[in-house]
């Protein structure tokens, strides 16, 4: 591993980037004057601005150092996280996201309750918080104090925790979403081009450049699609576990969706999905592949998470490292930034608002900002203890997938199947959650129960038989199924919902045709033809790496 060096230019162009962040956040903090435009920007922004935030949120320290430790580590399949995300953005804004931003809610949750009742939207709503409070905004500030401690070793992990959330914190307090979405913008730009930089300078570093690579690196690591035995992405579980996690992540996730729900009109919110769908294509030459390269580079790292910095410190001349170094800082910035404004949204309007309803737009406002300073708290204190666990990646990977199941059974279903009900719904959380739980709890226990006792023959038999050594990938699929068979029986069973409740929330062919006699404009704004393009350009690039 290199050793850190920080010239006074990059610590400039440091300090210069953390002042900027904050004076940007003050500046949108002065067009925030209610509840609509902290939570949702004043549902006023355009596509370019959705498509950007959507892929700095999405970009966080976890994502950039897990790209590459894992290209380093089992190869590039890591990446078709990444195209998917294309794929299931496509679906999701031609087929559901006309429904939601008809509906003018402010969360997912609150989507939920409109289709189904108020028990799903609270269930729902809970689960988010705890995901993105616990998991989300904790990991990324864990992650990022791990590669900062490397940069200023004289100070404790918790104190550089303290800093990063402060610093965000700020700027997402005063100016809500606006003040988020804008910061965003910028970031992902500095994120795009530290990253190309990275690649730029490891490519020219090797002999021989990308040939030396191709002949070099063994060809299960340069292959996208990997046979059943893979541990990391299996092909059947990439065409079941990893659409099923990316459609939760993407589109019913709160601190995602937020975005996409602040658009000033339907074309806008496609729009944006679709750019963001763009931005994850280029992911794979300049974050995973810089791991690739990795590998003829510094063939004897101790561990993959290593990998990121090791080619930042080792290969960055001073100034470039400083603009690098402010790119990783905006991925954890951003994530931050979408958790903890999406998490005060939840809060303030799935729980506050409908126990009290006669609130004002100000002290909506000022219920959201003390949510968002409470949680930074919590993430800040739990941040920590986040070092305890032995694989972070996988453990956050696998709460997703015994957890979200459940809920895309209730929004696709929801979406397509008209008899769905909320007594369907209700059983199917929890049922779904229950059945995740034992899952889990099957899974984390059972392995050590019987390496303890090995003549046990019946622990044995029971571990081997329903010890459920399943790959991840392959649990939310199985949770997805039993969460649907479910919903669908309740509902078969129980009274179905009053047609006009649920026809304004449901998918029919008669609405792509109302829609399509009524577009106009030039060919190429039509968003179909645009989505079209997007799975040309994933099409190309998948069967490249094939």
């Amino acid at each position: 591993m290199p050793q850190p060096h920080l010239s006074t230019l990059d610590i400039w162009i440091l300090g210069l980037y953390a002042v900027m962040m904050i004076v940007l956040g003050a500046a949108a903090s002065r067009n925030t004057k209610g509840a609509k435009d902290y939570f949702l920007a004043g549902r006023n922004m355009n596509w370019f601005m959705i498509g950007f935030a959507l892929f700095a949120s999405n970009i966080s320290s976890t994502t950039l150092v897990g790209l590459a430790g894992d290209a380093y580590s089992t190869g590039i399949s890591v990446y078709n996280y990444e195209w998917m995300a294309g794929v299931v953005l496509v679906f999701f804004c031609i087929f559901i996201l006309p429904m939601v931003l008809r509906s003018q809610v402010y969360t997912m949750p609150e989507y939920l309750e409109r289709r189904f009742d108020r028990r799903a939207r609270t269930m729902f709503a809970w689960l988010t918080l705890f995901l993105n409070i616990v998991v989300d905004t904790a990991a990324s500030l864990y992650a990022g104090s791990l590669l900062l401690e490397f940069v200023f070793p004289q100070m404790q992990s918790w104190q550089l925790i303290a800093i990063l959330a402060t610093l965000t914190g700020i700027y997402t307090v005063l100016g809500g979403l606006s003040a988020v979405m804008i910061t965003e913008v910028v970031q992902a730009f500095i994120l795009l081009i530290g990253s190309a930089l990275i690649t730029v300078f490891a490519l020219n570093k090797i002999e021989g450049g990308w040939a030396t690579v191709l002949a070099v690196t063994p060809p299960e690591k340069l292959s996208l699609i990997r046979p059943l035995n893979d541990p990391g992405v299996p092909w059947l579980g990439l065409i079941t576990g990893v659409p099923l996690l990316g459609f939760y992540f993407w589109c019913t996730n709160q601190f995602m969706a937020q975005r996409m729900l602040s658009a000033k009109s339907l074309a806008h919110g496609r729009g944006g999905a679709l750019l963001a769908g763009l931005l994850k294509l280029p992911v794979l030459f300049i974050m995973v592949l810089p791991g690739t390269m990795a590998i003829l580079l510094y063939p004897k790292l101790d561990r993959p998470d290593l990998v990121f910095p090791a080619l930042m410190f080792d290969l960055l001349p001073s100034g470039i490292l400083g603009l690098a170094l402010a790119g990783f800082i905006a991925a954890l910035m951003s994530s931050i930034a979408s958790t903890l404004n999406s998490a005060s949204t939840l809060i303030t309007m799935d729980f506050i608002r409908p126990m009290r309803p006669a609130l004002q737009d100000r002290e909506l406002t000022r219920i959201g900002r003390i949510a968002t300073i409470v949680f930074m708290v919590m993430a800040v204190l739990w941040a920590p203890q986040i070092g305890r666990f032995e694989s972070l990646f996988k453990y956050l990977q696998q709460i997703l997938s015994y957890t979200v199941g459940p809920v895309v059974a209730l929004f696709l279903l929801g979406s397509f199947w008209r008899r769905a009900n909320a007594a369907g719904a209700f059983w199917a959380l929890t049922l779904g959650f229950i059945g995740g739980g034992v899952m889990m709890g099957l899974n984390a226990i059972l392995p050590g129960l019987a390496a303890a006792a090995p003549e046990n023959a019946s622990l044995q038999a029971l571990n081997g038989t329903i010890g459920l050594h399943l790959h991840f990938l392959y649990i939310g699929p199985i949770m997805f199924v039993f969460s649907s068979i479910v919903l669908v029986v309740v509902s078969l069973a129980t009274t179905p919902a009053p047609a006009e409740q649920i026809e304004a929330f449901l998918w029919t062919p008669k609405l792509y045709r109302e829609e399509s006699a009524l577009m106009t404009g030039a060919w190429w704004k039509d968003y179909r033809l645009q989505a079209l393009a997007l799975m040309g350009l994933t099409a190309a690039i998948l069967f490249s790496f094939w």
